[in-house]
């Protein structure tokens, strides 16, 4: 068969919000699969939202346990709120005189008589239920039943060959910590799904799910973020902006100051993105909000995630300088979140934007600030691949970006934790500058890629009526550097006064 005449397989829903992404569709029907993880990753409750899909398609589903008993599957079960009638499980437990000193092989070895008879108990149950769906809990316990690396590859491949005909879609469960002998089951399942587990030294676990393989059908590649709720996994598919290509029209929309505008050339750009970079205090926020506004005030909607103050902080904030930004919260114009991020993970936040996006329409999004989502990264060597993603996505919505960066220090020279202004398409510099015994604040576009801009150096007040932006300050020298002079003056006559 050729590549354009390649038919994607028949798909099996796997229950699991965002997994069946991942898998292209869902797992193909009855094959086997291997669903590996260090304990706690949530391997068996991956397993019981599968077998839950199965029960609410009328499907009879079967949990084989070698390792947990029912009792405690079912209280696990309860934890998530599930009931777990029409789910039936086999206790494979050990018999009750296995610590009878009598009960002890004397002329065969034991796994030559346990792993038969486990075997025969797990074909009984399989015949009787001839279930749609089924997990194995776990090849830890078969494979110490086996004795041996050789006899254990020879039991998993019994049971794929006889699963083949059965119309039956395996989970089999694995411990991580056996790698060295799971890599002889990789070879023989259709698919493998890895749960890992980070330990940052501050916040909560990060967990992130890798399809390793998968035969036969097109899969998103690449680790992925997941959360275990109470409900169950919910995984976070890795944003690959290239699949959400689109030719939209790129206008130029007001920043809601007709001055700022001015100093942008025509104002943003839809499909666009802008750093505001400056030092605390500046106004980089109130700007972000007065963009906000003015989205709202076109009828467009809005999100704006701070990383770095409350919400309550926000809105009192935004009145004092004339922002009624709670009545376009009110209304529902302007979505405002407050983000933790030592406890969200890159690929949910994601997995925000994404939704606010494609599901409630948001044209204008505002992350405040960088400095913030660079401490929600686990590693942040991958924080600007991460980042160019997600813009690229925005942009390809059309959605308005705009990015806040806290640079360290007030006047003078100034340092970014993290350089993004070669991602961005536009530039806008907020400084502080010392003059005649004030602090005072400037603001300059130093790059915009959709068209010209002012290249002029203004003065900026944060005044009860909002953003006022003054004259380009031609009369000095040297504002960047925190303490300008006059121009007729220079230098030193400047600082004498």
């Amino acid at each position: 068969m050729s590549v354009i005449d390649y038919v994607q397989p028949a798909q099996m829903h796997s229950g699991v919000p965002g997994l069946d992404t991942v898998l292209g569709g869902g797992f193909t029907p009855d094959r086997l699969y291997l669903v590996e993880g260090v304990p706690g990753a949530g391997k068996t409750t991956l397993a019981m939202q599968f077998l839950l899909e199965g029960v609410r398609n009328g499907e009879s589903v079967l949990y084989v346990t070698l390792s947990e008993t029912e009792q405690e599957l079912r209280e696990i079960g309860a934890s998530h709120g599930w009931s777990l009638d029409g789910v039936h499980i086999h206790e494979l437990a050990p018999p009750h005189d296995s610590l009878d000193p009598d009960s002890h092989y004397t002329m065969f070895h034991p796994s030559e008589v346990e792993l038969g008879d486990t075997t025969k108990r797990i074909l009984d149950q399989v015949q009787n239920l001839r279930p749609r769906r089924m997990v194995f809990d776990s090849l830890a316990e078969l494979r110490l039943l086996a004795g041996s690396p050789l006899r254990y590859r020879r039991q998993v491949l019994a049971l794929k060959q006889y699963f083949v005909g059965q119309q039956c879609t395996v989970l089999l469960l694995d411990d991580v910590a056996s790698a060295e002998h799971g890599l002889h089951v990789h070879t023989l399942v259709h698919g493998t799904i890895s749960l890992s587990q980070l330990n940052p030294e501050y916040g909560g676990d990060r967990r992130r799910l890798r399809v390793s393989k998968f035969r036969g059908r097109r899969f998103v590649s690449g680790y992925h973020d997941y959360q275990i709720h109470s409900g169950g996994l919910q995984v976070y598919p890795r944003l690959v902006a290239a699949d959400y290509r689109r030719n939209l029209e790129q206008g130029a929309v007001s920043t809601g100051s007709e001055q700022l505008d001015l100093l942008l050339g025509d104002g943003l750009h839809r499909g666009t993105s802008t750093l505001v970079i400056g030092a605390a205090g500046t106004g980089k926020s109130t700007l972000a909000t007065t963009c906000c506004v003015a989205a709202a005030k076109r009828g467009e909607r809005a999100a704006f995630y701070t990383f770095d103050e409350s919400v309550r902080s926000l809105m009192t904030r935004s009145s004092g300088v004339g922002l009624d930004i709670q009545s376009c919260i009110d209304e529902g114009s302007i979505v405002v979140e407050s983000i933790d991020p030592a406890e969200l993970s890159p690929g949910e936040f994601a997995h925000r934007l994404r939704d606010a996006v494609e599901r409630r329409g948001v044209r204008t999004v505002v992350i405040d600030s960088l400095n913030g989502y660079l401490s929600a990264m686990p590693e942040e060597r991958f924080v600007l691949v991460q980042l160019h993603e997600l813009l690229a996505f925005l942009s390809h919505h059309g959605v308005v970006t705009i990015l806040i960066s806290a640079q360290q220090g007030l006047i003078g020279q100034m340092q970014n934790a993290i350089d993004v202004s070669y991602l961005a398409d536009s530039v806008v510099l907020l400084r502080y500058f010392e003059f005649d015994g004030e602090v005072k604040q400037a603001i300059s576009v130093l790059k915009k890629r959709t068209g010209g801009h002012e290249h002029t150096i203004r003065p900026m007040a944060i005044t009860p009526r909002g953003i006022e932006i003054g004259e380009p300050l031609r009369q000095f020298r040297g504002v960047l550097t925190g303490v300008p002079y006059d121009r007729a003056e220079g230098p030193a006559d400047s600082a004498s006064r």
